[in-house]
């Protein structure tokens, strides 16, 4: 991978871990606004489940950040876009369609036919 292409990657995982950022702050945000002090039992559970739901969401985009954070630093460390299995280069139409990809295609698939058959023991 060229220089330009690092910094294009470099440059959407920034962008897309600061969506994840302003995301989790707007949710912070509704949730302090919101009340729990609903007088309909309903209303309430309601409330409660739609805070659950969304609690378990930016669970998922705290993991992702995570993830981001260390394909930033497999850029800076200059491992990003090789496979951690094969050692070899990873698509770039792979990187482009899930940038924090560790594995090549290849190894990915293979990954997930083992998970599959120890999954069924």
């Amino acid at each position: 991978m060229n220089p330009l292409q690092v910094e294009y990657f470099r440059q959407k995982l920034l962008r897309w871990r600061q969506e994840l950022l302003n995301e989790s702050s707007e949710t912070l945000e509704s949730m302090q606004e919101e009340s729990l002090a609903q007088p309909d039992l309903t209303d309430r559970a309601s409330l409660e489940t739609d805070r659950a739901i969304e609690l378990r969401a930016r669970d998922r985009e705290r993991k992702l950040i995570a993830k981001i954070d260390a394909a930033l630093q497999r850029i800076a460390d200059g491992s990003y876009g090789y496979c951690e299995v094969t050692e070899e280069p990873i698509s770039l139409k792979r990187l482009e369609a899930r940038p924090i990809a560790t594995l090549s295609l290849e190894a990915q698939e293979a990954h997930e036919r083992q998970e599959r058959l120890h999954r069924d023991d």
